[in-house]
């Protein structure tokens, strides 16, 4: 694991561009971890030339966010890599809460039958960026218009109304750079917002958190475990995840008022994990660190051509597997609208949508996370005496479990309301309607969810519809499913129903829905998604 660490995947190599006074790309992504390497491969696979630029050559050190979500790995699926992903991470659906010593509330997170992928895994990001550093280079093999430059470190930008300039330094010495769209995906800290002078909105809490990864051999079972006040760590809160080769992560609370420097010291780290895991536990540290909880975004995603994706755009508490997850929905929703507006087939006030759909998301995984955060370290006596009662009744009774609350764990953002879906007056499933992302199902010969994504798409089921439809130079394609070919994709999209057409949007969300085939309706249906009525 030392080797993922210390081996650059993408050293600094000379480009052509330094030796010119400026050249223009059309999309220049800063930080190639992960929500700018899939913003990135996303654009390259739709052929929309790239340039990725990170002053780091190298994974993350640490495993960071480890815990992915199904909606995400459908993502990732569409990007190339989800099979490596599931193949080496660690597959979980039960959690367990512990008040004290006593377990007071267990939950199953397994997906319901009919799903390609699970509930959720564990895996150290370092993995994540690994795999699509290596899609990148497969993608370049195929010819495909995209390039890591490591070792560039952007000190200045400016915006135009028809470009973005950047300086960039190497260790060669500086060169400049024009971008007709950039997305900034450089993580909590963001130098392109400080650069441009924008800040986060929200709240910071007044906790720290120590997270620790531990190697060692255990025969815990692949569960997460959350403590309230257990006898190790007394007042607090502790949690317990299993990673791949043997690294468990471990995230102990501390409380406000601390040194964090010292706390990290590895001399202060050790007693507190063998007050945990027993005198006699044999491991290895891995990584230590220490986060405080903020639950924080920008007013605003989209500044002109600058758009802000990830940690750059928005800040959560770990609890709840809310960070990276979301970050690549940022992603999954941006690309096929710039690559629509690249292509002068929609117009960029299309990118609008984006800002008011993912800040909509944003705002869901703060309320979220900020509801976890309050009950995770009550701010008051009489919150924690609420707390501590919903912890004691949750052991013998079921109408107290719901408001136990270790962090709500991610779940894919439904845009309702969102301009780009066309009103539904149909009586299908609840669970497709216009703005949720498809749901996947078993199909004869495939999984949907293989077959839909990149483009505007109809599911056509049990009526009929032409094989493709071209509305103002946007190509729609008909993907056909016979009623009763599998009962999982009936319940979940005809319902009650002996017909439906979905119009399918290229990141996999529902656009719109009828229960039979028409034309006009189709085409209003595609110009209202792609901000175009």
């Amino acid at each position: 694991m030392t080797k993922i660490f210390e081996t650059p995947l993408y050293p600094y190599t000379r480009s052509p561009d330094q030796d010119v006074s400026r050249i223009r790309h059309p999309v220049v992504v800063i930080g190639a971890g992960p929500v700018g390497l899939a913003a990135a491969i996303d654009l390259a696979q739709q052929d929309v030339p790239v340039i990725v630029l990170d002053d780091n050559d190298k994974v993350s050190f640490g495993s960071r966010a480890i815990c992915f979500a199904k909606r995400p790995l459908e993502i990732l699926d569409r990007l190339g890599c989800g099979d490596p992903m599931v193949n080496k991470g660690v597959t979980w659906n039960t959690g367990k809460v512990f008040f004290g010593k006593r377990e007071t509330y267990k939950f199953d997170l397994q997906a319901d039958a009919g799903h390609k992928r699970p509930a959720f895994i564990n895996l150290q990001q370092y993995y994540l960026e690994e795999y699509l550093v290596n899609r990148v280079r497969e993608l370049e093999a195929e010819g495909k218009p995209i390039e890591i430059r490591g070792r560039n470190k952007v000190s200045a930008i400016a915006r135009h109304d028809d470009q973005v300039t950047l300086e960039i330094d190497t260790p060669e010495g500086p060169y400049n750079l024009e971008a007709e769209w950039l997305i900034a995906c450089d993580g909590a800290n963001s130098p392109t917002r400080r650069m441009l002078g924008f800040d986060f909105v929200g709240r910071i809490f007044e906790d720290n958190f120590l997270i620790a990864d531990v190697i060692m051999e255990a025969d815990f079972p692949s569960e997460r475990w959350f403590w309230f006040d257990p006898p190790f760590n007394k007042g607090q809160s502790a949690l317990l995840h299993k990673q791949p080769d043997g690294v468990w992560r471990i995230d102990l609370q501390l409380g406000w008022d601390i040194d964090i420097e010292r706390e990290k010291r590895p001399e202060n780290v050790i007693p507190r994990l063998r007050a945990m895991l027993g005198e006699d536990a044999r491991f290895d540290l891995e990584w230590v660190s220490i986060y405080t909880f903020q639950c924080r975004r920008m007013e605003n995603f989209r500044h002109g051509r600058v758009l802000f994706a990830g940690d750059s755009a928005h800040q959560v508490s770990p609890f709840g597997a809310r960070g990276a997850n979301s970050g690549l929905q940022d992603t999954d929703n941006l690309i096929w609208k710039l690559k629509l507006v690249l292509d002068g087939k929609a117009p960029d006030t299309l990118l609008d949508t984006y800002d008011a759909e993912r800040v909509y998301g944003a705002e869901e995984n703060i309320l979220n996370s900020s509801r976890s955060t309050d009950f995770i370290t009550p701010k008051s006596d009489i919150s924690r005496i609420f707390r501590d009662a919903v912890l004691d009744l949750a052991e013998q009774h079921e109408f107290a479990r719901p408001l136990v609350n270790s962090g709500r764990l991610s779940v894919p953002c439904v845009y309702d309301g969102s301009s780009l879906n066309t009103p539904d007056e149909t009586t299908l499933p609840e669970d497709t309607r216009p703005g949720a992302p498809a749901l996947d199902a078993p199909l004869a010969d495939f999984w949907l969810l293989d077959a839909l994504g990149n483009h505007f798409q109809l599911l056509a089921i049990g009526t009929d519809a032409p094989d493709f439809l071209d509305v103002d130079g946007i190509r729609v394609e008909t993907l056909r499913v016979a009623p009763g070919e599998s009962p999982t994709f009936d319940d979940r999209y005809l319902g009650e129903k002996s017909s439906a057409i979905y119009l399918m949007r290229p990141d996999q969300h529902v656009a719109a829905r009828w229960v039979e085939y028409d034309e006009a309706a189709v085409r209003n249906a595609v110009l209202r998604a792609t901000a175009q009525a």
